[in-house]
Order: C-alpha cells, then structure tokens, then sequence
C-alpha cells in the first residue's frame, strides 16, 4: 500500500485525471442506463426483448463507429480528444432526458455507449499504457478504480435521486455535471503529456515488434484471446441490463441489486490493485488463465441459490473478475503488441468489447421472451468461463515461446 501511495503521489495529475475519466463513464455505462430500464420500457411500451433488441443495434453501431474514433488519441494529445468526447457524452445524457421517439431513444443509447463506455475508458486506459511502462499494470488499477467509484456510489445516488426529480430530470443532471464538472477538471488534470521515465521501472516483458491494427487482425493468437476477453462484458452486461427481471424471478427485494453493486465495487478495487503488482511483477499474460474463474463460479451461485444471499455472492465473485480484468486488458495490449499503434489497437478491443456488451442483453433479452429459463442460461454461461480458462493456459505459453 506504501508503495501505490508514493506512486500516486508522484502521478497524482494523470492517475487524478484517468480516474475521473473512468467514473464519469459511468453515464454511458450498462449498470447506469438500466438503473433506467423499467421506467424506459414503461414510457416507450417496450418488452424485455424489445428493449434488449434496441439496446444491442444501438451498441452494435457505437462498436462500428469506435475502431474510427478511437484513433485520436493516436493522432493528437488526451486534452484535446477529451474536447470532443465529454460534450457528446453530455449531449447525450441530455437526449436521454428529453427523448420520446423510439429513434431518438437508439439515437441516444447509441453515443451514450460510444462516447460513455467507449472513448471515455478507452481514452483513459490507452492514456495509462503509453505513459507507463514497469509501472503500467500499477497506473492502469489504480485508473480503473473510476469505474468501480461510480458502480459504488451513482446507482444508491440515482435511486435517490429519481425519488426527488424523476428519472427524465436525473439524467439532465448528469448532463450538466459532464459540462460543469467533468470536462474542466479532466481538461486541465490530462493537458501535459506524460512521457516514460528513465527511473520507471523495466517492463518485464514487451513486444518487440511494434504491431499495427492490421496485423493484429491477422495474428491467430489474438482471436483465441479475445474468445476469453469478451465474457466478462457479456455476462456482466446481460445480468445488469435484466437485473429487475431476476429480482423479480427471485423474489429479492428491489433495492438489492443496488446494494451489491457496492459489495461488488469494493471486491473490484481490492484485486485490482492487487492484480496490478502481479502484472508489474510477473507480466500480463502469466495471469490470463486465471481472470474468469471467479466470474465462472459466480455464474454458478447466482443459477444454483435463490436465497438473497445469492446475488451478493455473485457480485463479490463478479467483482474478482472485473478487477483482473480491468488491470489486464489495459496492459496486456502494449506487452504483447507494442505502443506505436495502441489507439488503434485499443479501440478494436474495446470495439469488439461492446460488441459483446450488445449481445449480452439482446440475446439474453430474445431467450427470455422465446421461454428459454434465464437459469439455464446462467449455467451455460458459467459453463463457458470454465472453458475459456482451460484454453487460456495453451494460450499463455503459446505468446510466450514469441
């Protein structure tokens, strides 16, 4: 603990501004949005499918539209992509707002998920992997932090204030704090440009080659990882996003998935640091086989117990994985192909992320309307972490013997 409290106050400014960048993402974040579902499906006359279904096309475009976007941060400084990424994400908080039309409601959804969830975090992370190197997995936990801040504090806050002003006026709040809060701090906190010490840390591995996005495309490696990177989004996303509907199901009370975000937000902080010495002391890709056994397990807690007890335990197991996950995707990319072309790699990743993240709740969503038990489908899905963890050790001495 020493040793991240010197780190952070040498790098208050940067780690500071990842920080926030990574929290007010939140705003176009799964867990955020569906803090609104039940009100959204209520005002538009939508199904849980139809719902989902909007929710997958409009974050299927937001993925089509991010490998594009995310390249300016390849091409010009963090403060000013930021220019760009916090007022859309404001206007788009403000759409939710206002929104009646079911095309404007995709229209919304769509750049609360590019600008929210995408350039905000990929902004951040991308940040984080250029400006360090021995000391990468350190920097990227503790910027990772932000999400867990905002999976901790907004939906107990939202809940709040939906009570006070309605959901339509909470969302217009949002968007003024983007403007009036979000936008100067990080401006000023990210406007120098940080560049790698000579007293950083070594990097105990890197790439040697410096790779572009085309021939990451091509390497067959990436594509057996990315069959493991992906699951936590989809899975993590699909019970989110249904969340009232396996309360319901349950027969929890309402307010309980509200509670255990926080339960999970602080298991997420707890093996995100640790899992961000490990990455400093051992590499990245040492630690790949392990990030979705804990969310494997969750799975299996939350489709077996059907006391209250049950989605604590999940959101503790969900929140080991997410905390190794965060760490590991921000600095297995620059260990394993290079920094010259992080952007664009990064934005390919976080692409395909939510991509996954669509899926989640679209065919979550269509199952659900077609009969198929959302048990049942909790089971395959901890099914396949299982199996994706088996694959990643084949996986890990494969980049290694590179």
């Amino acid at each position: 603990m020493a040793s991240y409290l010197r780190f952070i106050r040498d790098n208050a400014r940067w780690i500071g501004g990842g920080f926030l960048l990574t929290f007010f993402s939140s705003f176009g974040q799964t867990f955020f949005i569906s803090l609104s579902g039940a009100e959204i499906r209520s005002d538009f006359n939508l199904s849980h499918g139809e719902f989902g279904g909007i929710y997958m096309v409009a974050t299927l475009a937001s993925a089509a539209t991010l490998p594009f976007l995310g390249r300016l941060v390849d091409i010009t400084t963090v403060s000013r992509t930021l220019l760009i990424v916090i007022p859309m994400l404001a206007i788009a908080t403000a759409s939710m707002a206002v929104s009646q039309s079911i095309a404007l409601l995709v229209l919304t959804i769509y750049l609360l998920r590019l600008f929210g969830q995408g350039m905000m975090s990929h902004t951040a992370v991308t940040a984080m992997g250029r400006w360090y190197t021995g000391h990468r997995g350190r920097a990227v936990s503790l910027v990772s932090l932000g999400h867990q801040g905002g999976e901790a504090v907004l939906p107990l806050l939202t809940i709040v204030l939906f009570t006070w002003f309605g959901w339509r006026q909470t969302w217009l709040i949002s968007s003024v704090i983007l403007i009036l809060l979000a936008l100067p701090v990080t401006s000023i906190l990210m406007s120098v440009e940080r560049k790698p010490q000579h007293n950083d840390a070594p990097e105990r591995r890197s790439s040697v080659v410096q790779w572009r996005r085309d021939q990451v495309i091509r390497d067959p490696l990436f594509w057996r990882l990315i069959s493991a990177v992906l699951a936590p989004s989809f899975i993590g996303t699909a019970i989110f996003f249904h969340q009232d509907y396996l309360v319901t199901l349950r027969d929890w009370p309402t307010e309980s998935f509200a509670k255990a975000f926080s339960v999970m937000a602080a298991i997420t902080v707890t093996c995100s640091l640790i899992t961000g010495q490990l990455v400093d002391r051992f590499s990245g890709v040492r630690l790949l086989p392990y990030f979705l056994l804990p969310l494997g397990c969750g799975c299996f807690v939350i489709w077996n117990i059907q006391a209250v007890v049950g989605i604590y335990l999940f959101m503790a197991l969900l929140g080991c994985s997410y905390g190794m996950s965060s760490v590991l995707f921000g600095a297995l990319w620059p260990e394993l192909y290079g920094t010259a072309h992080l952007g664009a790699i990064r934005s390919l990743v976080t692409a395909l992320m939510v991509f996954s993240s669509a899926l989640g709740p679209g065919v979550t969503g269509w199952l659900i309307d077609a009969g198929v038990p959302y048990t049942l489908q909790l089971l395959v899905l901890g099914c396949y972490c299982l199996l994706a963890s088996a694959l990643m050790f084949s996986l890990r001495k494969a980049y290694m013997q590179r």
